[in-house]
């Protein structure tokens, strides 16, 4: 579905809770603790309360190890790429179908959400969703688990992912993929903190003079990434009351991230604004933008996508007026169409 910041429409309070309601109560239940625990963790002095965010995800999403042995149809195993900082993925591999020992995998890397300062490529969340995305798109999956904020800054976050990727051409790289992983197909996808990175980190692919070969990145693939800016758009001032994210969350993460002093017309927070540098002669793969109708970041979104067909980029939207942020992740049918809908564009390129 095409659609822009002017003609989406802004939901009712009323037809918001007639879609809330519409969850499962598992859904529902998680949102609510998720936004209630995030609360918690935020301290107002720009530190984050790491004890009580590893047992409050403990008891929501615990962290699960990796397991060679297969399980719903996919195995995962570890590397650490940078023993230094602490840098790690998790693969994730679906097994043969029908015996087809011919068949050609693209990768996937993915970079996780939570605003730069929470999650883990580890959590069951992640865990179970680049299980499904494995098993469902055959391809192969590199989750990337980055240094989180207030701790490590911008360009922490970035540094890294730009790592997992010379670390995958490397031999060590090649070695620990299978052997019908075709990194010549490669795409970049993440959520939220993670879409804003697929961004961050393509254009320093497309900018770089280091020579990636033979990985290829084909595409980008942005799930409700995560922009910011000092001038509020009409969903973060209409869209108060939605599930997972709040305003004033999103501010205290911006303000983790984000080098001392600097506002969120920073180049990494508002990718669109004046201090950030024009893309137009960067030469990026296509890109698909998955954007929420019920998530308070929508807007900018739509704005991102706006910018880069502006900048004549390929681009494409895919718009779920009922989704709220994060809902790829969770256990409902929209989550299931997602990995469906996002066919066409992989299987294109």
């Amino acid at each position: 579905m095409e659609g822009n910041a002017k003609n989406v429409r802004l939901l009712t309070n009323r037809q918001l809770d007639q879609i809330r309601s519409s969850f499962p109560l598992r859904v529902q239940w998680l949102c609510w603790a998720l936004k209630a625990g995030t609360s918690l963790l935020q301290r107002s002095d720009g530190t984050i309360n790491r004890r009580l965010m590893a047992w409050l995800l403990w008891c929501l999403m615990p962290s699960v190890p990796a397991n060679d042995k297969p399980r719903y149809g996919v195995y995962t195993k570890d590397a650490i790429i940078d023993h230094v900082n602490g840098v790690w993925v998790r693969l994730f591999v679906p097994v043969q179908e029908n015996g087809n020992e011919r068949e050609v995998l693209p990768v996937v890397v993915y970079f996780h959400g939570g605003g730069f300062s929470m999650l883990s490529a580890a959590q069951q969340l992640y865990d179970e969703f680049c299980r499904r995305l494995a098993k469902r798109r055959r391809v192969v999956v590199v989750s990337v688990e980055y240094r989180l904020a207030p701790e490590h800054k911008f360009p922490a976050a970035y540094d890294d992912c730009f790592a997992a990727l010379t670390w995958l051409k490397s031999h060590a790289g090649i070695s620990f993929l299978p052997g019908n992983a075709d990194v010549s197909r490669c795409f970049l996808m993440g959520d939220s903190a993670g879409g804003n990175i697929v961004h961050h980190v393509g254009c320093r692919v497309a900018e770089s003079m280091d020579d990636l070969r033979p990985v290829r990145i084909v595409g980008h693939v942005l799930i409700q990434p995560f922009f910011g800016g000092e001038e509020r758009t009409l969903s973060e001032k209409n869209l108060m009351n939605v599930p997972l994210v709040r305003l004033e969350y999103c501010d205290w993460y911006w303000r983790a991230f984000l080098p001392a002093g600097a506002s969120m017309d920073h180049s990494a927070a508002n990718v669109m604004g004046p201090n950030s540098p024009a893309i137009l002669a960067v030469h990026l793969p296509p890109s698909l933008v998955v954007i929420g109708g019920i998530d308070i970041l929508r807007d900018r979104q739509l704005l991102y996508m706006e910018y880069l067909k502006k900048m004549n980029k390929e681009a494409e939207l895919l718009f779920y007026e009922s989704a709220f942020h994060g809902f790829f992740a969770m256990p409902y049918p929209l989550s299931s169409q997602f990995l469906d809908d996002i066919s066409n564009f992989m299987n294109r390129l």
